[in-house]
């Protein structure tokens, strides 16, 4: 019976037991577990964001066409190279890129010199202020969508790459009920 102590027939339930064993834990805990998920997982300072990370890219009505999940200490351009890397000769009439802030520096000539894409920076004009930026809310929209899903709205895998899978089974679960709405 897993780590509990062996108990007499017909003792009772709990004849001889003494307690937990200090080498091995409550008898009834499993053995090994640690409250942890499994799977690469990290933290984020800049974000304070433990766990891992999402990027994906989306076609202009938000429908997702790539999504690459890593762990949160990976950086955003990283992240976002891991990303292209899988629109690669997929897409041959995909040109224009639309990214927040985030995405800035070195990473605008990489995506031009490696997919032939114009990486466009949507930044802010006034950080004290709420205001809708052009494209931005298109994937922000995507991100709510994809929210909406019980298996997506926290992390609960213990592999990224199911979490990837998962977010495709969405995408097609909201292309069905577009298609047959009722």
């Amino acid at each position: 019976m897993g780590n509990c102590h062996d108990q007499a027939a017909g003792t009772g339930a709990h004849a001889g037991w003494s307690g937990a064993d200090p080498e091995r834990g409550d008898c009834r805990q499993p053995d090994g577990q640690n409250h942890g998920k499994g799977g690469p997982r990290g933290y984020d300072a800049g974000k304070k964001v433990t766990g891992r990370k999402r990027h994906l890219v989306v076609d202009t009505l938000g429908l997702v066409l790539a999504v690459v999940v890593h762990a949160a200490d990976i950086q955003d351009r990283d992240g976002a190279k891991l990303v292209f890397g899988k629109l690669k000769d997929r897409f041959c009439r995909l040109q224009l890129i639309w990214a927040d802030a985030g995405y800035r520096g070195q990473l605008v000539e990489w995506t031009q010199a490696f997919g032939g894409w114009v990486l466009n920076i949507v930044s802010r004009t006034d950080q004290h202020r709420f205001q809708v930026l052009p494209r931005r809310w298109v994937v922000e929209r995507t991100f709510a969508w994809l929210g909406r899903h019980r298996r997506l709205s926290k992390d609960y895998e213990a592999l990224p790459q199911t979490s990837e899978a998962l977010i495709h089974i969405a995408t097609i679960n909201l292309l069905l009920h577009r298609l047959a709405p009722g």
